[in-house]
């Protein structure tokens, strides 16, 4: 994965710890690295090209972002799968984003409306994988899924609320790529139909309860066995 990040001065140019930045945190969401690795300074340092002091300004970057944990002794490393800060999230999730779906659907109009409607039907019309990007589902389609959802809830009119549901999308969002890759068969185009049916229905007590189990499948999929024979299986049975 050597990967030399030349810098440059041009105006309007991401600044080399900005860039080495995106770079590992791109690694680490498309599956680079397995759950557990170590991401140790020198050697990313060696493989990028780069000081010591630029990669571990990136790693604290990647790190306040839920995506790289301080270890001690050790640096950095992936998050584990068993971490319990992913079922924390989850719980989290469960208990606040229902309730602002209900009062979007009691507040949203017919503006909000079209625009769930509009997202669902880009996120439904975007392919999920795509293969040069790795073993998880693609950035275009991870955003247009947090459009989706965030749409859903953007007719309660509480950029509070709002600004609440942004962090923990971006805090959950490598434990969701791990748990979509580890429930294949999972059937997500028919739980995205049918929230927005309810939404656009104004029938909040389904909606709330099509969110919740949602996010419950999610949290479900870090506990399930990895699909057998890929790298982060093998992986896992290497460790002690």
């Amino acid at each position: 994965m050597s990967q030399t990040i030349h810098s440059s001065t041009s105006p309007g140019r991401q600044t080399l710890s900005e860039r080495v930045y995106a770079s590992l945190r791109n690694a680490i969401m498309r599956g680079d690295y397995a759950p557990g690795d170590a991401l140790k300074p020198q050697e990313l340092a060696n493989e990028r090209g780069v000081s010591l002091a630029v990669v571990r300004e990136a790693l604290v970057r990647v790190a306040g972002e839920g995506l790289a944990d301080r270890v001690p002794n050790r640096g950095f490393a992936v998050p584990a799968f068993s971490d319990d800060r992913w079922q924390e999230i989850a719980e989290a999730r469960r208990t606040i984003e229902p309730v602002v779906l209900r009062m979007s659907i009691e507040r949203g109009d017919v503006d909000w409306e079209a625009r769930v409607r509009a997202a669902h039907h880009r996120l439904a019309r975007t392919p999920p994988y795509v293969p040069e990007e790795g073993e998880y589902y693609s950035d275009a389609w991870a955003e247009v899924h947090r459009a989706f959802h965030r749409t859903l809830l953007e007719g309660c009119g509480n950029p509070v609320l709002l600004e609440t549901f942004d962090r923990m999308w971006t805090a959950s969002e490598l434990a969701r790529r791990w748990s979509a890759h580890r429930v294949p068969d999972r059937d997500a185009v028919g739980e995205h139909r049918r929230l927005e049916e309810a939404a656009l229905s104004h029938d909040a007590d389904t909606a709330a309860e099509a969110l919740a189990q949602h996010l419950t499948l999610t949290a479900a999929g870090l506990t399930r066995p990895h699909p057998p024979g890929t790298r982060h299986e093998r992986a896992e049975e290497a460790r002690p």
